[in-house]
């Protein structure tokens, strides 16, 4: 029999989804009789003793939130190894034996070095980027991709009436999945990642005078955080080709919003089966999606997985921006 008490706290950036995450830790922890403590604002809580008992009502009507109802923060303190095992006593003081970690990889580290120091840890994929190497999804990408898409589908109506070049910088600062199905959904004349080196003349100058041939009038382009220097680019643009040319920057609107269907479900089934690997005694663990099959790896080994970038899909996204 594993913890019989457990704690659960979001930390690193939001996501859309991890309210959803939140509740089935909660209930899934009360519907195998344990306790479960909500802990404020990440590794905060558990050196400040933030901290406060939930039960079945204290998680109704946040599913369908963005953000995250117990807040987070980072927390330069637990970093050092005194705050480690301050947070570690603590937990054991309130007859904490396990800790559900919503968030991404230094949110992992943390639960990594939490376990070390004795208190058992459970991570959930949370990040709007889909930068964990481990998993296929992460919480809170898909309402993030359907933001970008839907502020970029505006922008665009804008872009048409005044035959301009949009250049439209999403979130992904070191990877860039939602500017690869960002850019295909909106039909981009090119999509710029941080996995792939691009050319100037070749990639986006050419592209544009080729197409302009063809009686194209206006362009999308779309660039992920990582690439950098857009309002440079855009500038650069418009002197390379005459055509009149702005730049948006959509920043934090991506990671806010009432998460997607998908966001909610894909949650909900991690949080579930975080609270069961503590149930059964395990730890040092980090809940993954592999296909549509909710499965778990051991922290350490996740965190030195090498990500995989989809470069067929980039090339189905090259030939199709055309």
């Amino acid at each position: 029999m594993g913890a019989k008490t457990i704690a659960v706290l979001t930390s690193g950036g939001d996501a859309p989804g991890m309210n959803a995450a939140v509740r089935a830790v909660v209930r899934s922890a009360i519907s195998f009789g344990m306790s479960v403590y909500g802990v404020m604002r990440g590794y905060n809580g558990l050196l400040n003793g933030d901290i406060k008992e939930m039960n079945m009502r204290s998680v109704s009507d946040i599913i369908q939130h963005g953000g995250t109802s117990l807040f987070t923060a980072r927390s330069p303190e637990f970093n050092t190894n005194e705050g480690v095992q301050k947070a570690a006593d603590f937990c054991r003081a309130k007859g904490i034996e396990g800790v559900v970690v919503i968030g991404g990889d230094g949110s992992f580290r943390g639960a990594r070095d939490l376990c070390g120091a004795g208190i058992p840890c459970i991570g959930v994929p949370g990040t709007i980027d889909n930068d964990i190497a481990c998993t296929d999804y992460t919480i809170g990408y898909d309402t993030a991709l359907n933001t970008a898409m839907e502020m970029i589908d505006r922008i665009r109506d804008t872009t048409e009436s005044h035959d301009r070049c949009s250049v439209v910088e999403v979130m992904g600062r070191r990877c860039g999945d939602i500017a690869l199905h960002t850019g295909i959904a909106v039909g981009a004349m090119a999509t710029l990642v941080p996995e792939v080196p691009y050319d100037f003349q070749r990639d986006i100058v050419d592209r544009m005078k080729a197409a302009q041939q063809t009686g194209k009038r206006h362009y999308i382009i779309v660039v992920a955080e990582g690439v950098g220097h857009t309002q440079e680019l855009t500038e650069r643009i418009q002197a390379a080709t005459g055509i009149e040319s702005r730049a948006t920057v959509l920043g934090h609107v991506q990671r806010g919003g009432s998460p997607t269907l998908r966001d909610r479900v894909v949650a909900s089934r991690m949080g579930y089966h975080a609270v069961e690997l503590l149930y059964n005694g395990a730890s040092n663990r980090v809940v993954a999606l592999k296909g549509e099959q909710v499965v778990d790896f051991d922290i350490t080994e996740a965190l030195n997985m090498p990500r995989i970038f989809d470069e067929n899909l980039y090339r189905v996204s090259a030939r199709l921006s055309i």
